[in-house]
C-alpha cells in the first residue's frame, strides 16, 4: 500500500494500483482477497517484433520482473528469460 492524501492505494506485487484512495482497512482487505495466485497465472509478453509470447513469472522485486517462455516444465528445452521493468509494463499482460 502507499499513502495518498488521507487514504491509501492498494498496490499488488507487480506494482499495479488495485484501488483508488481508500481507508487502510479496505486496502488491506482488497490485497488479502487477491492473494498471490495471480503470480502463478499464465501471462503474455509482447516481443519487439509485435508477436505475443506465452510466459510465466519467475521472479518479482521492486527492481525488475523476470519471466520465462512457457515451457510447461520441460527439461529438454532451452530456458528463455526476459527481464522487465517494475512496475509491470503494458507489454506484459495476463493471458485471458
Amino acid at each position: 500500500m502507499r499513502p495518498e492524501g488521507e487514504g491509501f492505494v492498494a498496490v499488488d506485487l507487480l506494482g499495479r494500483e488495485i484501488t483508488g484512495p481508500v481507508d487502510w482497512f479496505t486496502a488491506e482487505e482488497t490485497l488479502d482477497a487477491m492473494g498471490i495466485g495471480y503470480l502463478a497465472e499464465p501471462y503474455e509478453l509482447q516481443l519487439d517484433d509485435g508477436r505475443w509470447l506465452r510466459v510465466r513469472i519467475t521472479e518479482v522485486s521492486t527492481e525488475a520482473i523476470r519471466v520465462k517462455r512457457e515451457d510447461w516444465g520441460a527439461i529438454d528445452v532451452p530456458l528463455v528469460e526476459y527481464m522487465l521493468e517494475f512496475p509491470m509494463p503494458e507489454r506484459l499482460r495476463r493471458l485471458s
